[in-house]
């Protein structure tokens, strides 16, 4: 762990007012695009937070299960689609024909990405909220929907609540493929659509999916996989699993925010009309109606996120290179995380299914403690972030941490080490023995420490 302290000057107790000097976080690090291990870089990987221990330190970063930070290699691609940034389809100059190239170019390297099929379609959308919603609208009049109530609430909610068979919680790998037998067979027959989780948003157990899938086909029923949290983890062929639709975002790929994928079949995005009706999505206008485009430009209207594109691309191209090291630095880091956390006395690991394969999250309780007291704790004192509250998935949390209950959420990626894991561990097993180092009272606002002396304030990025 490097720290580097910091001369903040903190005014005698019988004087409220505190004397602050702004901090300047920084940490020794590197910007080459691969570490000594062989493992592809972060931009946060120099990233140094104060804490309330008047130091500076790196930063631990156990949030990667709702936002991942940017690779390097993306953040360079990025750079570069910028300086030639130009109209996409519709423009002659250099730049346009560039940013035009790049942008399809992009598109591909997804479809290689996902395995998939020569007749699927990979279309850009802002996140997977956003693809799953276009899936939704896609949807032929009467599908009937199959979802576990377990899903994430992207994949949960954006379907039609009469078409749609919601089933419970499983608490197996097997009984979840037992409650989706049962619920296809007493379905009626025509369209139907089965909603897969990847690994869970919660526990990060990865799901049977392939028996899903055999199930689902057995009866005729098309899938699509809710991939967030299991595409930069786990490799995906869409051909190999017969999966209809894939689903994923960018920021949750080592790309940054605002983009996202659709990938899969094209018969039934083709029959509806277009998602977004807008310059783009057209064909022809005339005063006697609209003609719209078929494959991805239908529904892709407007001016698209073109860098944003480029962007996952990037990080489709560099996890596919190098997802042997990458799953060899997770599955050590979880093993050593969920064993360290395990073993402390008032503890516990929430799980759903037992025992699964898992994409590096340990979601845990604290006897005696709100779950977003211990994050803050985490924060405030070892620089280490996770994630507390109920995960955008309330009907999970309800069957398996308690009704109305929320929990804490450590999920590692390519920007958490060996030290940051022990870090933790030794962090939670420090706040159950001797509680937090600061008296913590709580507002509105969350939890806060009276006599915290950091500044926390930053210039603004412009």
């Amino acid at each position: 762990m490097s720290t580097i302290s910091i001369d903040t000057q903190i005014d005698s107790p019988q004087d409220n007012t505190r004397t602050r000097r702004r901090i300047v976080p920084t940490v020794a690090g590197s910007h080459r695009r691969t570490t000594t291990d062989g493992l592809p870089t972060t931009v946060s990987a120099d990233l140094g937070v104060p804490t309330v221990h008047r130091t500076v330190t790196d930063y631990a970063n156990f949030d990667h299960g709702a936002t991942t930070p940017a690779l390097t290699a993306v953040a360079e691609a990025a750079e570069r689609a910028q300086r030639r940034y130009g109209s996409v389809h519709r423009g002659a100059g250099y730049a346009s024909r560039v940013t035009t190239g790049w942008f399809e170019a992009a598109r591909d390297e997804v479809a290689n990405f996902v395995g998939a099929r020569p007749d699927d379609e990979v279309i850009f959308t802002r996140n997977t909220t956003d693809a799953l919603r276009l899936l939704a609208h896609c949807l032929p009049e009467g599908t009937q929907v199959f979802a576990w109530e377990s899903a994430h609430h992207a994949a949960l909610l954006p379907w039609r609540d009469a078409g749609t068979t919601r089933l419970p919680v499983p608490n197996s790998a097997q009984h979840a493929i037992e409650l989706l037998r049962s619920a296809l067979a007493q379905s009626p027959a025509g369209d139907r659509l089965v909603v897969i989780t990847g690994a869970c948003n919660v526990t990060g157990e990865i799901w049977p999916v392939a028996e899903l899938v055999a199930v689902a086909k057995e009866f005729g029923a098309r899938t699509v996989l809710d991939g967030a949290q299991y595409a930069p983890h786990v490799a995906i062929d869409l051909a190999a699993l017969d999966v209809d639709w894939i689903a994923f975002s960018g920021h949750k790929l080592y790309a940054p925010y605002g983009a996202g994928v659709l990938a899969g079949r094209s018969d039934w995005l083709d029959a509806a009309g277009p998602y977004l009706p807008a310059g783009g999505a057209t064909a022809r206008v005339s005063h006697d109606g609209t003609r719209w485009q078929t494959g991805p430009a239908r529904h892709e209207g407007g001016t698209p996120n073109a860098v944003g594109a480029i962007a996952i691309a990037a990080a489709c191209a560099t996890l596919r290179a190098y997802r042997a090291s990458i799953g060899a630095h997770e599955s050590h880091l979880y093993s050593r995380l969920r064993s360290g956390l395990a073993a402390i006395d008032g503890v516990r690991v929430v799980e759903v299914l037992g025992d699964r394969p898992n994409v590096g999250v340990v979601t845990f309780t604290v006897d005696g403690y709100d779950p977003s007291l211990v994050s803050q704790v985490l924060a405030d004192e070892d620089a280490i972030a996770v994630r507390d509250g109920r995960f955008c998935a309330h009907l999970l949390c309800d069957a398996a941490v308690g009704v109305g209950a929320s929990a804490v959420r450590a999920s590692l990626g390519l920007a958490t080490t060996g030290e940051h894991v022990d870090r933790l561990v030794a962090a939670v097993r420090r706040l159950v023995e001797h509680g937090p180092a600061l008296s913590y009272v709580h507002t509105d606002e969350g939890w806060s420490a009276p006599a915290d002396p950091r500044d926390l304030s930053e210039p603004l990025p412009w």
